[in-house]
């Protein structure tokens, strides 16, 4: 027999040796499956690694490291997702010591190239060897779970936020209004996500559960955003929102408004919204019995916006709807053009489309808007404009508009 059939013989028999031992088998049941005696199975296992084998009835494969019970890894390319399971680790090490590369590991284990090279980095001792029972044991102590939920942890922090949250507040606004309330207290901070957590993940809530139906749109799970619903427009020679100034972009000059409606849950109510962009300050039209006709929609623009100094009626960006069809009388009222952004395209007016989605906290989806007066409008208008908002600095869009409103004044 030449030498290279004496190594291919070799590998034969210490591939069936290790197949049974992953099999299940017991280290001695394993050496005489591959024809080899128990001592020479011995050595060769403790030259490669020298892991300590499960004996018994159970077979050879090693218990898991670490304090507690012992419990035998899952079998054979039983992969858990997510983590290395013990057997896999125990494969790791056998494997480096056979010259295995760890491209060819992952390939046996049937997991990615960069999950080997990561558990090979994180786990390799300061001998530079790599001992499945210490990695495992380390890994175990990386991942202690389950760790108890921040806002479990801090009943002050988990009150103020069932506090705001009960005030229709978002999880966001809540996070930055803490954060410059308490800005060196680090217990009574929490981010917008941890919130969002505790009313939807199992197992992570701290709040009530109820609490979810605070938010603006009342959901009992996050759902991505979906596509706004397509108009058709009948307005082919209105002001397009190209047409509009520069300066109306950046927001840097008040007076612009963004308006469109809020439909009711029978298709026939509305309310009218509008938000002027510089300030986010909101005004509630009211349109009687609900009817959202061109001809009502225009006397209600005119009557809420016509005791608005000139700067702050500069012009008005609203949604392809026929309930604007009477354009041409708004602009002449308030001597203020009317811009009709493109269709399909609700990011055009994201000021109005952001405060129409907080509206949704008082004018919920499916109920009829008609039976709201005008007092409940003012009521709901004026709660919005005091409260504080993140793109001003926390300050509330009424402060905004005093503030451009004072000087003109003087």
């Amino acid at each position: 027999m030449t030498f290279a059939e004496r190594c291919a013989s070799e590998h034969e028999v210490w591939a069936a040796f290790d197949g049974a031992l992953e099999g299940g088998m017991s280290f001695t049941a394993a050496a005489r499956v591959a024809g080899v005696s128990k001592d020479r199975a011995r050595y060769r296992w403790k030259r490669i690694g020298g892991m300590r084998m499960q004996t018994g009835r159970r077979g050879g494969i090693p218990r898991a490291a670490g304090p507690g019970p012992a419990v035998l890894p899952p079998a054979p390319f039983e992969k858990v997702e997510g983590r290395l399971t013990y057997f896999e680790r125990c494969v790791i090490q056998v494997r480096r010591h056979e010259g295995w590369t760890q491209k060819r590991i992952a390939a046996e284990l049937q997991r990615s190239p960069a999950v080997i090279c990561r558990e090979i980095k994180r786990n390799t001792g300061p001998d530079g060897a790599y001992d499945a029972r210490r990695a495992d044991h380390w890994a175990a102590r990386r991942r202690k779970r389950p760790r108890k939920p921040k806002l479990a942890e801090r009943p002050g922090l988990a009150a103020a936020v069932e506090e705001y949250l009960g005030q229709g507040w978002s999880p966001q606004l809540i996070s930055g209004v803490l954060r410059r309330d308490h800005p060196d207290d680090r217990n009574m901070q929490v981010s917008h996500e941890t919130v969002y957590k505790a009313l939807y993940v199992q197992g992570r809530g701290a709040l009530r559960q109820d609490l979810h139906r605070c938010l603006s749109l009342k959901r009992k799970a996050r759902v991505p955003q979906g596509r706004a619903t397509s108009r058709n427009s009948p307005f082919r020679e209105a002001l397009k929102i190209s047409q509009r100034p520069p300066s109306v972009q950046d927001r840097a000059v008040p007076g612009h408004w963004e308006g469109d409606l809020i439909i009711g849950g029978d298709g026939r109510s509305a309310i009218g919204t509008l938000v002027e962009r510089s300030t986010r300050f909101v005004i509630l039209l009211h349109l009687p019995g609900g009817r959202h006709t061109a001809e009502v929609v225009a006397e209600a623009m005119i009557n809420a916006m016509g005791d608005l100094p000139a700067h702050l009626r500069r012009s008005v960006t609203w949604d392809r709807g026929t309930e604007m069809a009477d354009y041409s009388r708004i602009m002449l009222e308030l001597e203020a053009p009317v811009y009709f952004a493109d269709p399909h395209s609700p990011w055009q007016r994201g000021s109005n489309e952001n405060t129409n989605r907080l509206l949704r906290f008082w004018f919920e989806k499916g109920t009829d808007l008609s039976a709201h007066t005008p007092e409940d409008l003012r009521r709901v208008q004026d709660t919005l404009n005091r409260r504080p908002r993140p793109t001003l600095g926390l300050r509330t869009p009424a402060q905004a508009l005093t503030e451009l409103l004072l000087p003109a004044a003087a």
